[in-house]
């Protein structure tokens, strides 16, 4: 159904919805609500004349802006690319990609501390904390014991396997960011690499 009223020159109906998948004006009208509801389509009150109902003039549906992408495990192709553009960015400075990082990973996990106010974090909630921030990137953090976190899942693949060195210093600055921003000095990030998972392991 999305991809009907995508794929449309025109606003769509309830009624041409419900005939272009085969289901009831009422389910197809359900269905498009919620895609309104999350932002994939925009609704609106048809134009005089633009379709032809007794009545009221009917909702009619469009397209919305949302960029939609669907990965899982969760990719951040955007923040990659973020990170190598800053570094490349022939105004800015000339900082090392692991440099903004570093760097990107600080202010999130700043913005973290700010938004809980903690206080001091010992081993285990800080690497909560972090767990935290780092399931937000893709990472699937898991405890492996009360002081060790594993990464389960590279956010940045597949370039990680076609640049592994590169990703994976980007990955530790990262991580290290994360800790630093958050003010968790309690813990380490460090290079462990092991296949199917992020090479970076936090422990206390």
């Amino acid at each position: 159904m999305y991809e009907f009223v995508r794929e449309s020159a025109r606003p769509v109906s309830r009624d041409q919805a419900a005939a272009a998948v085969g289901i009831s004006r009422k389910l197809a009208a359900f269905h498009l609500d919620k895609l309104v509801e999350v932002g994939l389509l925009d609704a609106e009150i048809a134009g005089p004349g633009e379709i032809r109902r007794v009545g009221r003039r009917p909702k009619v549906y469009r397209a919305g802006h949302a960029d939609v992408r669907v990965a899982i495990p969760a990719r951040s192709p955007d923040l990659l690319v973020g990170i190598l553009l800053e570094a490349l960015e022939p105004t800015g400075p000339a900082d090392t990609v692991a440099a903004v990082a570093r760097r990107r990973g600080l202010a999130l996990g700043a913005a973290e501390r700010d938004r809980t106010r903690p206080g001091r974090y010992g081993v285990e909630r800080g690497l909560t904390a972090a767990a935290s921030v780092l399931t937000a990137l893709g990472f699937e953090p898991r405890r492996e014991t009360p002081t060790s976190l594993t990464l389960g899942n590279c956010p940045f693949q597949p370039h990680a396997a076609a640049t592994p060195e590169l990703v994976c210093t980007l990955n530790h600055a990262l991580v290290s960011g994360v800790l630093a921003g958050l003010e968790v000095d309690t813990v380490d990030a460090t290079l462990a690499p092991q296949p199917g998972k992020c090479c970076v392991r936090l422990s206390g």
